[in-house]
């Protein structure tokens, strides 16, 4: 139920643009308060690239530097991903990117803000904003980073490890290939070990990149 308390919570569905361009569509999250977490995040961290792009990343939520830039993937793991990006032979600029959860959903340890993994309740808030994006974006393949943007779109049965590097019917209406959020090789417990799930994401992005080629 929607009240005049400034504090209730507005289905996303409610904020949508009639005219459903990336610019209107982030103006528009900008004000989205669909569950909690707008109230304990900065700001919310919307999709960013450009609406001709092939491509569209999407990783679970933002992490610290994406909730005060405003920004995805911007941090430590955005880097990383940056390296494999580069690696597999495509440009960032190519690629619109964006995640499942519009709020980073954190956890306080100390000074400092700990990721926190967004609920069902968050991603099915947040669910009306990636599907606009999709539907904005002329896309030709959805590449889901790690398990909880995978199975949002797959269902909760579907495992990464499983299924990875593959390109898969969904139903967004667009391909979708699976891998690993580079967040993952962060937590790599030693150099070798960092090196060889480093290697798995660029093998995975390559894939990708061969999947638009064959179909250009």
């Amino acid at each position: 139920m929607i009240s005049d308390n400034n504090n209730a919570q507005v289905p996303a569905e409610k904020l949508m643009p009639k005219q459903m361009t990336i610019q209107s569509l982030r103006e528009a999250a900008a004000e989205c308060k669909a569950c909690e977490l707008w109230e304990h995040a900065t700001q919310t961290v919307f999709g960013e690239g450009r609406s001709s792009a092939r491509f569209m990343m999407v990783g679970e939520q933002p992490g610290d530097r994406e909730d005060i830039e405003g920004r995805p993937f911007v941090g430590p793991a955005g880097r990383i991903l940056d390296d494999a990006l580069e690696a597999a032979g495509i440009a960032r600029t190519s690629v619109y990117l964006t995640n499942v959860v519009k709020h980073f959903r954190w956890v306080q340890r100390g000074k400092r803000r700990l990721h926190s993994k967004p609920g069902q309740v968050h991603i099915r808030a947040c669910r009306p904003w990636l599907t606009a994006e999709i539907q904005a974006v002329r896309l030709r393949l959805v590449v889901l980073l790690g398990a909880t943007a995978a199975q949002s779109v797959t269902g909760t049965s579907f495992k990464v490890t499983e299924s990875r590097g593959k390109v898969l019917a969904s139903p967004l209406g667009v391909p979708i290939l699976a891998t690993m959020h580079p967040s993952s090789i962060l937590r790599s417990p030693d150099d070798k070990a960092r090196r060889e799930a480093m290697q798995g994401l660029i093998a995975d992005l390559e894939a990708a990149a061969r999947h638009l080629v064959a179909g250009h």
